[in-house]
Order: C-alpha cells, then structure tokens, then sequence
C-alpha cells in the first residue's frame, strides 16, 4: 500500500459511517501511523460543520485532526497548484482552487489523493488518485 492523502470527500464520508471507507481506514492504519489530510480539507469540513453548528461533530473532527497529520500548503506545492492551473486552463478545464490546492500538495509530497471525485483530478497527469468507496 502507497502513502496517501485523503480527500474533503472521503473524510466525509469517513465520518458519515460510510462502511467501506471506514475498512479502509483500518486498513491503511495497520500500515501507516495517520491519515494525512491537507489544511484545504481542515478548512472545508470545519468550515462546513460551524455553517451547520454542528458542535459535537466539530469535537469529533478537532480530535481526528489532532491525532493525524495535517499537511500545509508550501511555497513548492502552490507552485505546483499554478502550473496545474495554467496548463488545464490552456486546454480549456477549469477545476476548483481547493481542488488546485491539494493536489499540489499531493504531487509535491509524493502521496497518492484518495478521492471519490475522480472527474475532478482525472485531467491532472502528475497526480494518483484512487477511490475508497470502490
């Protein structure tokens, strides 16, 4: 099993009980010491859990992000996020900044980006995705 990076999506679903996803955190954890996730996705699930004043929920993520990894945006992974952006923009795809964002850093810290938005990433031929709901 590769190293990876979890995406907003599956996290969500991770903590939505989603029975498939949640076999595969196990899995990944017999190998692996934490998930890791980027500051992007503490960003959007926090963001998405105050909107919905949702505070139990709150605490039960604060303590998932406190017992794995945290990865942040770096010069070198913005960077990359702009190349990614220049070039699909050429061939006339526009995809999220957040999306952007985290792929950057996938591709800067060499980790595979678990997502189930696919159709999202499949334009960027640096990145490896794969999907835990499958």
């Amino acid at each position: 099993m590769k190293k990876t990076f979890v995406d907003t999506d599956i996290l969500s679903f991770y903590f939505k009980g989603d029975l498939k996803v949640e076999q595969r955190f196990r899995d990944y954890l017999k190998e692996f010491d934490q998930i890791n996730i980027s500051i992007v996705t503490y960003f959007e699930i926090l963001g998405g859990l105050k909107f919905k004043d949702a505070n139990k929920q709150i605490q039960s993520f604060e303590q998932f992000a406190m017992n794995n990894s945290i990865i942040y945006v770096t010069e070198s992974s913005a960077r990359i996020a702009g190349d990614i952006y220049a070039d699909l923009r050429r061939q006339g795809i526009t995809i999220g900044t957040s999306d952007l964002l985290i792929a950057g850093i996938a591709i800067e810290k060499g980790l595979t980006l678990v997502t189930n938005n696919e159709k999202h990433y499949e334009n960027i031929s640096k990145l490896t995705i794969e999907n835990w709901r499958k």
